[in-house]
């Protein structure tokens, strides 16, 4: 099988064992493998394979492994009821579970399979002059397939077997060993059966008590967060309708979620996104004054909202590299708008109406703004042709620019001059009653209180939109956030009023006639004001970028893609050296269990003794 399989296209390793009746290879191929082709070669290498195998050599089969099929979930059932009722509701646990439509598989662990216990008789085996021998002989005579030969067709021959197996406990009790005198013996005459579980070969346990765990394994292409989340639904309304005394005896306990480790992941995101903004929203209010900060604070949200819209066309789903890549953006998609805006404030105090003012604005910045954009995408363009794994990982965040920044450019030329336009309008009727207010309340400090009430009324507001009104979950989000969105437009409004009336108008600096360099210009005269010192600025740049060049190449650290990252689980391996029985491990596991429990910042612990968890 390894000779057959070394030419195929795309393989990195072959890994083989041999062992009594069984051959296994483990084939890896690079990233990016295609599928179906990749299968297809390896059935025809097989089938060449095949030939060679010896006599007796049952049919092969080929699976496909795959490691994204982890547990997401492990629901744990633990209680002081017996075993038997533990197994019976966590199989119909796994039935309900298995039944939904994310849930892949939803595996059994520290369960022991059920048995039929024969117990003999020495005394009966006497009584009715059976002998041992005639005992298994008897077992293992009614126990079996049974050929019935042949049956011949026109497609061909067909193999008949006759089943003559136990189906049931009555079938092994009634099984008949011997005649004695009038009366048949049976199995039950001579020995005592019951049904009962196999010796223990492992054991579950959860924080130090005996249990029985669902390992709960999504299918591909299905929310985590929301996977988990319809599974810890299911397992309440399953605890819900066990009765009362069952409930109160019974725990069912879901750890080792890793939907938690996810929602933080994304939590984090988020509010460094939210934190992004912020600070931009902070720098443009310091430096264009209100309205123009509204706007290009309006950019970012549209901006998000148009790049989500791309995504969900081109079928991208939203991942850790795609917030990433909104981050990354926040800072770059306002510049096209902080353009648009400062050059239609110019045209305003050059005494433009507010719609002429924010039309020029658009017409004159398209081609810097067009250009500006153009270039920063050039720079990740080249990530889009980033080869295997590291590709993969990382082709989103380009992608993700790309769609941003493109929406950057309608927001700011479409979007952003018709609502700049209305913006104008509504800032100079705020100017007139901010005009108005301070006729009405002469006293700064009374402006200054109702600034103060405001702020805090607007903070409230933003607080309500956060919340979503703090609705029923069965309200739309829209209608939801409706009410909080107003009150923040209205207070925001106000707000921007009154502080208007509270900055002190500038004073006209004096101008000193005469020619006046700044240190600027002073550097800038002595670089350009002679041949050679351009010659040498020039040089001295290269050089430096240069030596750069050469230093870091040999005092580099190397790349790092994936960083290490504080772990959420940790899996410990415990192999014992020589035959312990099931007693010693499972003492061995439990003393394992007890140390890692007394250690600071654990909150579960699930021990699998004699299983690979």
């Amino acid at each position: 099988m390894e000779a057959e399989f070394q030419d195929l296209d795309g393989l990195t390793t072959i890994s083989a064992t041999a062992a009594e009746g069984f051959a296994g290879v483990f084939l890896e191929f690079e990233f990016g493998w295609d599928k179906s082709a990749t299968i297809a070669d390896v059935r025809d290498a097989m089938n060449r394979a095949e030939g060679n195998f010896p006599q007796g050599a049952e049919n092969y089969t080929i699976n496909e492994i795959n490691f994204s099929e982890f547990p997401i979930i492990i629901v744990a059932l633990s209680g002081q009821v017996p075993e038997r009722t533990l197994i019976r509701l966590a199989q119909d646990l796994q039935d309900r579970l298995e039944g939904l439509s994310p849930i892949l598989e939803a595996g059994i662990a520290g369960a022991r399979d059920e048995m039929l216990e024969v117990l003999i008789n020495p005394l009966a085996l006497e009584a009715y002059n059976v002998t041992a021998q005639e005992l298994i002989s008897a077992v293992v005579n009614n126990n079996q397939l049974i050929a019935a030969g042949v049956v011949n067709t026109p497609s061909g021959a067909l193999s008949v077997r006759i089943p003559s197996s136990f189906d049931s406990p009555e079938d092994v009790y009634e099984l008949p060993v011997k005649v004695n005198g009038d009366r048949v013996v049976t199995l039950g005459d001579l020995a005592q059966i019951r049904l009962t579980y196999e010796d223990r070969a492992g054991s579950a346990r959860f924080n130090g008590s005996p249990t029985i765990a669902l390992q709960v394994i999504k299918r591909q292409g299905f929310n985590i967060i929301d996977t988990a989340n319809l599974v810890r639904a299911e397992v309440a309304t399953f605890e819900a309708e066990l009765p009362e005394e069952l409930r109160a005896a019974v725990q069912l306990t879901a750890s080792l979620d890793q939907s938690v480790t996810v929602g933080s992941m994304v939590s984090q995101l988020e509010g460094s996104v939210l934190t992004a903004i912020a600070l931009v929203m902070i720098v443009v209010l310091a430096t264009l004054g209100t309205r123009s900060a509204l706007l290009v604070g309006f950019a970012i949200p549209t901006s998000f909202l148009l790049c989500f819209i791309f995504l969900g066309l081109m079928g991208i789903a939203v991942s850790n590299i795609v917030m990433f890549g909104l981050i990354l953006a926040v800072g770059m998609l306002v510049d096209g708008a902080i353009v648009v805006v400062e050059y239609a404030d110019k045209r305003l105090q050059a005494g433009a109406r507010p719609m002429q003012a924010y039309t020029d604005a658009a017409k004159r910045m398209f081609w810097p703004v067009i250009s500006s954009t153009a270039t920063t995408l050039c720079a990740f363009l080249p990530m889009l042709f980033w080869p295997g794994v590291a590709g993969e990982f990382m082709g989103m965040l380009p992608v993700t620019l790309i769609f941003v920044l493109s929406a950057s450019l309608i927001v700011a030329l479409i979007y952003l001059p018709v609502m700049g336009g209305v913006a104008a309008r509504v800032t100079r009727n705020a100017d007139r009653f901010g005009v108005h207010l301070m006729r009405m309340v002469p006293n700064r400090a009374i402006r200054t209180a109702m600034a103060i009430v405001v702020g805090l009324a607007l903070f409230q507001s933003a607080l309500l939109v956060m919340r979503g009104g703090g609705a029923d979950p069965q309200t739309p989000a829209l209608l939801a956030i409706l009410p909080g969105v107003i009150a923040f437009a209205l207070t925001g409004l106000l707000m921007s009023v009154i502080m208007g009336t509270l900055v002190r108008p500038r004073n006209a600096s004096r101008i000193d006639a005469g020619y006046k360099r700044s240190p600027l210009g002073k550097v800038m005269e002595r670089l350009v004001g002679n041949p050679i010192a351009p010659v040498l600025t020039i040089g001295a740049v290269l050089g430096f970028v240069f030596a750069t060049f050469v230093y870091y190449g040999s005092n580099n650290n190397g790349v790092d893609f994936f960083v290490e990252t504080e772990p959420e689980n940790a899996i410990v391996y415990v192999r014992a050296r020589g035959n312990l029985s099931v007693e010693e491990k499972d003492a061995l596991v439990t003393q394992v269990e007890a140390r890692v429990l007394g250690f600071d910042g654990v909150r579960d612990v699930f021990a699998f003794q004699g299983m690979a968890a």
